[in-house]
């Protein structure tokens, strides 16, 4: 495989604090890598070296001549007044079926293609920009938490796309699902080394584990054996008929080398609020509408939460799941009918507009201890702000100097410090790494109270949720199944979609797409023309190679269904092959005109 991209004796410092050590990783063509390591490893800081943001303080970073790029852009891009369908043609330069094509792998269809993208929500936008980065055909897809604040049907298409796009990804996440699903190889950075893992990331944490469990039985150990041979000598070595035996045991007692466990930082462990279990309705919403005096979101909500439950919010972005949560607790008051908590129930909030109003004079270690419950340790309190990353010094700062994310983790932490039996969260796994989302879900398991929550987390929604309300086209229900029957029923509408969008594509004629204007742009180099020709080339042999072995399927088939398939699929690749290879004649033509 060809180097994209080496990274060699590369270090990078913070004033004490080491990022980069002397690192080193080899990014190939076509490998699709995990990138991991705790919250402040230096992930991002790497990333922006990458992509030639940043400077190193010694090593370097190697690029291939042929090296492309892609990275998600977080700024809008867009112009006043346009279009999806009108970006993507100008900022790609690609003509507007090619644009269709890849905008309708996140179902950009319709109004969403071809009406203004100002009135589309943020999930939307974010579609569009992944669309836009796709249609530079990069080489190197760089994506830094790319499921972070996108719907679990947007998760679902990107990852579906990355399942068959065949260039080389290095994905900064924390999305255990996600990184199953789409990368083959782990990249860890720890301790300022970077690790190159040859398997997925749940290979990767069991080999870890695996490994740290062996340190551990490997360290022990060796400390029983220093101790006898410590004791041995003590007894011995005053007498004269056992000092040689001594003396030989202070030898081997010089060869024995401790083993040093490679460990970050003591494994994260949270402890849930103690709370007295209770039954009955926790919640229960009468005839509620919610919304905003313009705009009503959802009416005739009539939902029931037990106690007890842990109760995951889904629904596609927009569709009104903060809107719901800021209107339970009271956040927002409803357009209609009524929110009524069952009694005893001590809510406890963490959402955006909570922890962007906390108290600025305090310190962290301040905040902590007037929300920890009474009769609590301070060594307690202590250890849960390492846990958030609080560690040292660092609880002493005061509040007004905290960003965001380390606002977001102090008012976690006050929560699970708190008694309150009921707790909203709103996305709680942003800002946290791995092992301290895991580390959270093991603590709601073992909570006795009741817990609402959104998540974008497939792997904790999983194993948190015990039932699922649905919000979707201006109602809230509960879904009636676990959070697996409702990933497969997403995935089903999901790939019903793409089957609707090949099978029109496969029917309209080739002359079609041929016959559409192509947009007004200034004239291409004779390299971008080429390139785009290769990319077509090779869409051409895939397609001829695949319409080649359905041929001879159908050839040697014996059953009526399957050669009527067969058919239609070879149909459907003589279309395909069609049109790449009229795409073609158009670029020699331009080609001709550029000379």
């Amino acid at each position: 495989m060809a180097v994209m991209m080496q990274i060699k004796n590369a270090s990078k410092s913070y004033g004490s604090q080491v990022l980069l050590d002397n690192a080193e990783a080899t990014l190939t063509d076509g490998v699709k890598v995990g990138f991991v390591g705790r919250n402040g490893a230096g992930k991002s800081t790497l990333l922006r070296i990458l992509l030639g943001e940043e400077e190193l303080d010694r090593g370097e970073v190697i690029r291939s001549s042929r090296l492309q790029l892609g990275y998600l852009r977080q700024h809008d891009p867009f112009q006043p007044g346009e279009t999806t369908l009108e970006f993507l043609m100008r900022d790609s330069g690609q003509p507007d079926w090619k644009c269709g094509e890849v905008a309708g792998e996140f179902e950009l269809k319709g109004d969403y293609l071809n009406g203004p993208i100002a009135k589309l929500s943020g999930g939307w936008q974010t579609r569009v920009k992944l669309a836009a980065l796709l249609l530079h055909e990069p080489n190197l897809l760089l994506l830094d938490e790319p499921t972070n604040f996108l719907d679990l049907r947007t998760q679902i298409l990107l990852e579906h796309f990355l399942k068959h796009y065949e260039e080389a990804c290095l994905i900064v996440s924390h999305d255990r699902a996600f990184l199953q699903a789409t990368c083959t190889h782990t990249l860890d950075l720890s301790r300022g080394k970077l690790t190159m893992y040859p398997g997925r990331i749940e290979q990767y944490l069991q080999y870890e584990r695996e490994r740290r469990e062996h340190e551990e039985r490997t360290s022990a150990a060796v400390a029983a054996k220093r101790k006898h041979l410590e004791e041995f000598i003590a007894k011995n070595k005053a007498r004269a008929s056992t000092a040689t035996r001594a003396r030989s045991k202070s030898k081997q007692l010089e060869k024995l080398e401790d083993v040093e466990l490679t460990v970050d930082q003591p494994t994260v462990r949270i402890r849930a609020p103690i709370v007295e279990p209770r039954r009955g309705p926790a919640l229960r919403c009468v005839d509620l509408a919610m919304g905003y005096p313009e705009r009503t979101i959802a009416k005739d909500i009539g939902l029931e939460i037990d106690h007890g439950s842990r109760a995951a919010i889904v629904g596609d972005n927009g569709q009104g799941k903060t809107t719901f949560l800021r209107t339970i607790v009271d956040s927002l008051k409803p357009l209609e009918g009524e929110v009524r908590w069952g009694h005893g129930c001590d809510v406890g909030v963490y959402a955006q507009h909570v922890y962007t109003s906390l108290p600025a004079d305090k310190s962290v270690q301040d905040y902590l201890e007037y929300h920890a419950r009474p009769g609590t340790k301070t060594q307690a309190i202590l250890d849960l702000a390492g846990a958030f990353l609080f560690g040292g010094d660092l609880v002493k700062k005061r509040i007004g100097v905290l960003s965001g994310g380390e606002r977001a983790r102090l008012c976690m932490a006050g929560l699970l410090l708190s008694q309150h039996n009921v707790l909203i969260l709103d996305e709680p796994g942003n800002h946290l790494d791995v092992d301290t989302v895991e580390a959270l879900a093991d603590a709601l398991l073992d909570y006795k109270g009741t817990v609402i929550f959104t998540s974008h987390d497939r792997h904790f929604m999983k194993r948190v949720a015990t039932c699922i309300v649905e919000v979707r086209d201006g109602r809230v229900v509960n879904y009636g199944g676990d959070y697996d029957s409702y990933l497969y029923s997403v995935n089903r509408e999901i790939e019903e979609g793409e089957r609707e969008l090949q099978q029109a594509m496969a029917k309209a004629p080739p002359s079609a797409r041929a016959a559409r204007p192509t947009p007004k742009k200034v004239r291409r180099s004779e390299r971008e023309i080429r390139k785009e020709m290769t990319a077509i080339e090779r869409t051409i042999a895939r397609l001829d190679g695949e319409k080649k072995e359905a041929n001879g399927k159908l050839m040697t088939s014996t059953r009526a269904d399957e050669a009527m398939k067969l058919h239609e699929l070879v149909e459907s690749l003589s279309a395909q092959l069609s049109e790449a290879e009229e795409g073609w004649c158009r670029l020699q033509e331009e080609l001709e005109q550029a000379d």
